[in-house]
Order: C-alpha cells, then structure tokens, then sequence
C-alpha cells in the first residue's frame, strides 16, 4: 500500500538558534544545503505520484536539492503560525510566560493547536486521496508535520508535541491491517 512520507526541510539560521519560524521566509544554511541532498540520497530511487510543499523557500528549497519534483505548493503545509512568538525561543518565551506550550497554549495573534490540526487535516485528506496513485511526499516544517503525524494516528494536535523531528529528517505515514493509520518510520536521519 502507497505511504506518505514527511520530509522536513533543512537547516536555516533561525532552525539552528532554536527561534519559531513560521511567515519568515529564511533560506537554507550550507549545512541545510546539504542536509537536503543527503535526504535525496534516502529517497533515491522511490517514484512518488505527487509531492506537496509548503510555499515557504526552505521547503521548496529543500525538495529541490533532494531531487524532487513539486507538483502542488500547499499553503496549509505552512508552519504553525507563531504570531507575536515569531522569531523568539521558546526559553525566551518562558522568561515572561512561565510554563508556556505551544502544543496546549498555542501564540497570541497566531494560530491554536486546534487551528493547526485543522489545516494539516485538511493536508492528510488530500494527500490520502493521492494516495491511490502510489507514494506520496510533503515538504514542509517540523512543527506542522508533529501535527500531521499525530493526526495521521488518531491524537488531537497537542499529540504532536510528543513526536520530535529534527531538520532534515523522513517520517513515513502508513497503514497496518489494510487501512489503519500507523506510523513506519520517525525521524530518521536523512
């Protein structure tokens, strides 16, 4: 049965430092340069029939060095927008915000955990629809594909907050028994 495989992007200056990125469109470092292409040596070979990216230039960047050929550029695939959060560190948010989640508390003049889950929703359905015609990839970020991997399995948003994925990394979405939503594989190194 045809999968979906995640693929977070490359490293980018803001990804290294640990600061919430969402609408700022960063490019990838040298590292996440490379980063990319090693992840089109994992994927060498895999014939996908569609790839879906966030519109943002490290995900699209990144699915260019791995060799892929984006067929649809999806803006629910976009970041978990961060609001007032953009640009800050989580430790630097918890400095005046003590015990502060994205996953429970979402970002003031962004997004909740339930807007988020909503539009990744919204990604899955139609990726599971793509799926009839084999492999599926989604190039995007690693807050939002946390999301779309707790979804896949049946968990709210928040579930995502349990699900690390660092840059560069292949997450696959599969099945079990036929049609049970699983996860095969997470955040393994590209």
């Amino acid at each position: 049965m045809a999968e979906i495989v995640l693929i977070r992007h490359g490293q980018t200056e803001w990804s290294a430092n640990g600061r919430h990125t969402s609408y700022t469109d960063l490019p990838l470092t040298e590292e996440g340069e490379r980063q990319a292409g090693v992840v089109g040596k994992r994927i060498a070979g895999r014939q996908f029939a569609a790839v879906l990216s966030s519109p943002r230039r490290r995900a699209l960047h990144t699915a260019e060095l791995a060799g892929l050929s984006v067929t649809e550029v999806v803006d629910d695939l976009a970041e978990w927008h961060y609001g007032d959060y953009e640009g800050v560190t989580t430790r630097e948010i918890r400095r005046t915000r003590p015990g502060w989640s994205l996953w429970t508390d979402g970002c003031p003049n962004g997004e909740s955990p339930e807007q988020a889950g909503a539009r990744l929703d919204r990604v899955l359905a139609r990726a599971r629809e793509l799926l009839t015609g084999g492999d599926v990839a989604l190039v995007a970020h690693g807050h939002c594909l946390r999301v779309a991997g707790a979804r896949w399995i049946g968990l709210p948003p928040a579930a995502g907050g349990l699900l690390k994925l660092d840059t560069a990394t292949l997450s696959v979405l599969g099945f079990e028994h036929g049609d049970d939503p699983v996860l095969t594989t997470w955040n393994a190194p590209g």
